[in-house]
């Protein structure tokens, strides 16, 4: 055979070594197949992820990896009810590298498994691809028993960035798990309709911080002007986490109305918040920032000192 394979060993010996009863050779055989990068080898490694040893079937779950496409989704779906977890894994691996969207389609009919692992499998290799037929399916994966599959199917509807699916993302920040409702609420991002900022508004009331945090960040991608003083009153949380993404949102927002309340958060005692408020006073721009700024040219943090000379020259320009 020419071209290609010229490095590599005949396809038709490598199907014959694919039958070796040593596992040892089967499992060279699925890495020179790998090597050849030709779409050709998909049948063949398709057929390796179902051998009788494990270790066969680990490689060919690894070296699908490299392959895209229906047949390549396929194989590995079987593969995620592997009874070895290592193979199950590699395969669930795998499936996050497809990125051709008709990969998509095999992997549907695997969301109704009966396998949390292979239902959250699933839905974690469609969310890239971005098909629309995908929505449905995964709403109606918001209703799952398990945790980590809402978390896919929140992660499947996000990426589709659909206003049909707002809704869904909407319900799902009261999710009674708060790595579902997190994200949730960074997926809302995409929208600005009312009903998105309403339910970050919301969000900044969690009772996890992480989410608070989260809505904080998101909330000035709504464009919304309520945003403002939404943020100005989470400026007290008691988590440094969400006052410190709340003081760089209203910084993006350039909110004039912040700036006192900003300015009274310099006197902080850490200093990753003292440098983002004085980042946050050079960016909304507003020479009553300078007062507050000015008393901290000689703080005791350089990072600090540097944004804050850099907002003073902004001010003063």
């Amino acid at each position: 055979m020419n071209g290609i394979f010229d490095d590599f060993a005949d396809f038709d010996d490598l199907e014959e070594n694919l039958a070796d009863p040593d596992p040892g050779a089967r499992r060279v055989a699925v890495m020179e197949l790998a090597d050849s990068a030709d779409p050709a080898a998909i049948p063949l490694l398709a057929r390796a992820i179902g051998d009788p040893d494990a270790g066969v079937r680990l490689q060919a779950a690894l070296a699908l990896g490299e392959y895209d496409g229906p047949e390549t989704s396929a194989a590995l779906a079987g593969a995620l009810s592997d009874s070895d977890a290592e193979v199950a894994q590699a395969a669930a691996a795998s499936l996050t590298e497809l990125k051709e969207a008709e990969a998509a389609a095999p992997l549907l009919s695997y969301l109704s498994d009966a396998t949390p692992f292979v239902r959250a499998s699933a839905l974690r290799g469609i969310r890239e691809l971005r098909r629309p037929e995908a929505l449905v399916p995964a709403t109606a994966a918001l209703e799952d028993a398990s945790a980590e599959v809402r978390a896919e199917a929140v992660g499947v509807i996000g990426w589709l960035k659909d206003e049909a699916g707002l809704a869904a993302l909407i319900g799902a920040t009261h999710d009674p798990s708060a790595e579902v409702r997190l994200l949730a609420v960074g997926a809302l991002g995409f929208s600005q309709s009312l009903d998105a900022c309403a339910a970050l508004i919301a969000a900044l009331g969690d009772p996890d911080w992480r989410v608070r945090e989260v809505a904080a960040e998101t909330l000035p991608k709504t464009a919304s002007p309520e945003a403002t003083s939404s943020l100005i009153d989470v400026l007290s949380d008691d988590a440094w986490q969400v006052r410190l993404k709340a003081v760089r949102s209203l910084g993006k927002l350039r909110a004039r109305a912040a700036v006192q309340h900003i300015g009274r958060m310099m006197a902080h005692p850490l200093s990753n918040l003292r440098k983002e408020c004085a980042a946050a006073l050079g960016e909304i721009g507003d020479s009553a920032g300078l007062a507050y700024l000015g008393a901290h040219r000689d703080d005791q943090d350089p990072d600090v000192r540097k944004n804050v000379r850099w907002a003073i020259g902004r001010l003063s320009a």
